[in-house]
């Protein structure tokens, strides 16, 4: 497996991953799949920015992705420029073999030298699997936020989990 820089030419596996769970999971609380100009947007966005979109590959095959970008909007808020939020996205049939540990390993790394203090990640209450992971990494459950997003006809809650990558006292 190699972990490398998205290029223009992922968007489409990158749009694949994304798409694949919306229609029957929670794990993104959309239920309107992503065309490849929108993932381009972002990826363009992204990249603006001097933020990291990393993938996995596995014999010439994407099977996932990852990418932080500005934590509570646009960079609007200086206070908040040491903080990112990241989304990470892996190929069902490539669950727990490794390729996310590796993905977010590497995003961590990116994200250390890029002086970024946390890395935040926002789960669905519901999505064990993800919270566990994230704490097998270093993350905490910093906040569980009730009812506050909904799909499929019901509420869902909010896990916020962290961790704190640059142990440094004080920016």
């Amino acid at each position: 497996m190699i972990i490398r820089d998205a290029t223009d030419e992922d968007m489409p596996a990158i749009v694949e991953l994304y798409n694949a769970l919306i229609p029957t999971t929670t794990v993104t609380w959309t239920e309107t799949t992503q065309t490849v100009e929108e993932r381009r947007s972002w990826f363009g966005s992204r990249s603006a920015d001097g933020f990291p979109t990393l993938v996995a590959e596995l014999n010439g095959a994407v099977i996932g992705f990852c990418a932080y970008g500005h934590f509570r909007g646009a960079g609007m808020w200086a206070g908040y420029s040491r903080t990112v939020e990241h989304t990470i996205h892996v190929a069902e049939a490539h669950w727990g073999a490794g390729a996310g540990r590796t993905l977010l390993d590497e995003l961590i790394t990116r994200a250390r030298s890029a002086g970024v203090h946390v890395l935040v990640g926002a789960i669905d209450g519901a999505n064990t699997a993800s919270i566990e992971f994230h704490a097998r990494i270093g993350f905490v459950e910093v906040a569980r936020m009730p009812q506050v997003g909904h799909k499929f006809g019901r509420w869902l809650d909010l896990v916020l989990m962290q961790c704190i990558i640059d142990e440094r006292p004080t920016p």
